[in-house]
């Protein structure tokens, strides 16, 4: 991708392992990735800058992302959200598309590549 053209996506993970995976590989499909490990910083990046899409875990220190979910949306920032998270529960997932996630994915029932070719899809639509 041209360096003008490149869709931003910001991570919200705290588990830093898979945040690098992430980077990576979404930097390398040619995605410009800014990467935060809670959601207080998460929304402040937001209302500073513009992005194409986040990705979120929920359980994150601080506001967690059911939370940033109900910033984002008070907030009236126009971005889509896709949920990771090692929360299974029916109620999670509805609570977070409630909340105006645009997908939901359970980090132990998915993959990278999975993740990736889904906001890949999503970014790009």
């Amino acid at each position: 991708m041209k360096e003008e053209t490149k869709k931003k996506i910001l991570i919200l993970e705290d588990e830093k392992p898979l945040a690098h995976a992430l980077e990576l590989k979404l930097t390398h499909e040619g995605f410009d990735v800014v990467t935060t490990d809670n959601g207080e910083t998460g929304v402040s990046i937001l209302e500073k800058e513009k992005f194409d899409l986040v990705l979120s875990d929920l359980i994150i220190p601080g506001v967690n992302g059911f939370g940033v979910l109900e910033l984002i949306r008070d907030k009236k920032i126009k971005v889509p959200v896709i949920v990771m998270t090692n929360l299974n529960q029916d109620e999670d997932k509805k609570r977070a598309i409630d909340l105006g996630a645009v997908d939901f994915f359970v980090k132990s029932n998915s993959t990278l590549s999975e993740i990736v070719e889904v906001v890949k899809k999503r970014i790009l639509a």
